[in-house]
């Protein structure tokens, strides 16, 4: 059963720090050197000086970032920047934003939610991780004993029961806001209502939770538990570093939205429609749509209308030509995919690597990933990719299907937006 759990969170005292849009960031994952820098410029108490510290050429083993990061945190906690809620809270968090013209509102908590091992519990991944970002997030665990951005977590809720626990009773006060670069409008209610909170708790107690994002924090929170219990440091079941910090949403929330990853790719030979037609037919049927941002527009319409994982769309640099591509031979997947099951090997993602780049030309292509049509046809008037490729989304369904059957997404399969942001709330692994 999953073990969720209000908590003494660290938060920013506004008075002391300044308001609350000029504090928070994203997750690392999504800081480039610019955003750094100008996250650094908002406020000397910004989140990124512990979610991302910058490098120093010179500093030595001593005088890393993540004891930096360390540092900065304790002076924080000391000069009262920082400071431990006195009850323990649930902490209610809505988000609105905009995509493609349209506003949503994605509302969800944040709890402590108890660690399980992968593959042994009611918690499940959907994606691979890397073992560069965990060693980095450990060592960052490791020096702040703080979970400084939440984990974000699904479950399944089709009437709504667990938020309606909630919603009783935030409105009761106002939230503290924050508006983040993007102009996504963080909203953040802390509730302290023990009967409300026990409701939640025995709800969720029997439900499944499917990680979103946040997977290599995940595993580096199991791997500092278990480094911590090999120390003899964890005193009981209760102990802090038992659990992890995550904001947990309906997978029927109406502002839950899967956006798509499209793939730019370079490092291939130059291609023609010609070219790519030889290569993918027949195990993909062709049509020509025309060329310009207007038949990108038409080729992703057409994606979208149709609904299915099997219809991708191409454009080709050579010849500045877009061209859908409907995939008509499951039976290659079974070969190509043995070992994965139909609803991983139906997958618009693994139907793209699988049939359709794997069997390009060249050396390994170089491919970079982004989630908007506008993305799309900048990069390719930059002429920054040789083949550009429009992936419908993976749903809320396959989630749940390939994730309950214990396996996991291709890379780059999902995209949760909005990011959660770093610095509505701390959970330190070291206090209760």
């Amino acid at each position: 059963m999953a073990d969720i759990r209000a908590f003494r969170g660290f938060r920013y005292d506004l008075g002391r720090a300044g308001a609350l849009s000029e504090l928070v960031a994203p997750p690392y994952d999504v800081i480039d050197a610019a955003l750094q820098d100008a996250l650094y410029a908002r406020s000397p108490y910004n989140s990124v000086r512990l979610e991302l510290t910058r490098e120093k050429p010179d500093a030595g083993e001593v005088d890393d970032r993540y004891q930096r990061a360390s540092r900065t945190l304790k002076e924080w906690i000391a000069q009262d920047i920082l400071r431990q809620d006195s009850l323990r809270y649930l902490y209610v968090c809505e988000q609105e934003f905009v995509v493609e013209g349209k506003t949503c509102k994605r509302r969800g908590f944040i709890a402590r939610v108890r660690l399980e091992p992968f593959g042994t519990g009611r918690i499940f991944p959907h994606e691979e991780t890397l073992s560069g970002p965990k060693a980095d997030r450990l060592k960052l665990f490791n020096a702040t004993a703080t979970n400084l951005s939440p984990i974000f977590g699904l479950y399944p809720d089709d009437d709504n029961e667990v938020f309606a626990k909630i919603e009783s009773v935030i409105f009761r006060s106002p939230p503290v806001e924050a508006t983040d670069h993007l102009g996504v409008v963080s909203r953040l209610w802390p509730i302290s209502d023990e009967r409300v909170i026990g409701a939640v708790v025995g709800l969720m107690g029997s439900k499944p939770v499917f990680i979103a994002d946040g997977h290599h924090r995940y595993e580096t929170s199991l791997k500092y538990l278990e480094e911590k219990k090999a120390a003899g440091e964890i005193v009981n079941d209760d102990a802090a570093p038992n659990f992890t910090m995550m904001m947990l949403v309906s997978m029927s929330d109406p502002g839950l939205i899967i956006m798509p990853t499209h793939r730019l790719l370079g490092g291939l030979p130059d291609m023609t429609v010609a070219s790519l037609k030889q290569k993918l037919e027949p195990h993909f049927q062709i049509e020509v749509i025309g060329t310009g941002s207007q038949a990108a527009t038409e080729t992703w319409e057409q994606i979208e209308m149709d609904g299915s994982q099997g219809l991708l769309g191409f454009h080709t640099n050579a010849d500045d030509t877009w061209v859908t591509a409907r995939f008509q031979s499951p039976d290659l997947m079974q070969q190509l995919a043995a070992d994965h099951s139909d609803d991983w090997r139906d997958l618009g993602v693994s139907i793209l690597h699988r049939a359709a780049i794997d069997t390009l030309p060249g050396a390994t292509p170089k491919v970079r990933y982004v989630h908007l049509l506008r993305e799309v046809n900048e990069a390719i008037a930059a002429g920054e990719c040789q083949l550009a490729v429009l992936v419908p989304p993976a749903t809320m369904e396959h989630v749940e299907s390939i994730a309950g059957n214990r396996e996991k997404m291709p890379p780059k399969s999902t995209y949760f937006y909005p990011k959660l942001l770093t610095g509505l709330v701390f959970n330190s692994l070291k206090v209760n």
